[in-house]
């Protein structure tokens, strides 16, 4: 069944960058629309009787199983050529429906981008009653989005990165305790380059966010690593 008109604003909705790391390198959730070979962002239409974030942060516990999300509204993507009717009647079709010149969801919208840093290991990625698949796709290797959601992904990464200077990034994409090699890894995949590992703590340090632990034995002739793991509370003030 379509979305009915009744139900959902009108020409708004939602999109979503949502991060991974994997301990290597930065991945993104794609879902691919079934029978049509069209790759997008998850994402989706407000309800009339709910706000724009609950809406939001529910398309994303349904997309990953995880409860506990925190989002970033990062930019409002809203140029006159981006609502291309095509990939909706195409997506329509592969269901099974033919939709009318003159449905709702083939009219413009604005689309509202928010990106969410998530733990890789801890999503199990699932697929809407719209789509074939829903998987983790690196960032320097994207399957051909649908509409401008290319351009989605590099907004989102080009607000990621100028947040790394105000913000504890790394809190969501870690575990709870991690080597400082860990954390240095999550800046060098957000940043596409190589980081200088004693610049990179002195300056980490100095933001006086984390809290040091044991160190990390494994059994390895080099020396063993400090695990840390960020202050909640610090971090609450920033």
């Amino acid at each position: 069944m379509l979305p009915s008109e009744n139900k959902y604003l009108t020409n708004v909705s939602f999109d979503t960058v949502i991060f991974g790391f994997t301990g290597e390198e930065l991945k993104i959730l794609v879902l691919e629309y079934q029978n049509t070979g069209l790759f997008a962002l998850p994402g989706g239409y407000i309800r009339r009787d709910e706000n724009l974030l609950d809406a939001a942060k529910k398309g994303i516990m349904r997309r990953t199983g995880l409860k506990t999300i925190h989002l970033e509204q990062f930019h409002t993507f809203g140029k006159l050529n981006r609502s291309n009717p095509e990939p909706s009647k195409r997506i329509a079709k592969g269901l099974g429906y033919e939709m009318p010149d003159d449905h709702w969801v083939l009219d413009r919208f604005i689309t509202v981008g928010y990106y969410s840093l998530i733990n890789y290991n801890q999503v199990r990625p699932t697929p809407n009653k719209f789509s074939d698949s829903i998987n983790w796709y690196s960032i320097n290797n994207l399957p051909p989005l649908m509409m401008d959601h290319e351009e989605i992904v590099k907004k989102a990464l080009e607000a990621i990165r100028t947040d790394l200077g105000k913000k504890p990034i790394g809190t969501n994409l870690l575990p709870e305790k991690f080597t400082m090699k860990e954390l240095r890894k999550v800046y060098e995949a957000i940043l596409d380059k190589k980081l200088r590992r004693t610049t990179f703590q002195r300056k980490i340090l100095s933001m006086d966010i984390l809290i040091r632990h044991e160190k990390l034995y494994t059994g390895a002739a080099n020396k063993a690593p400090y695990l840390y793991s960020f202050d909640k509370e610090k971090i609450e003030k920033l």
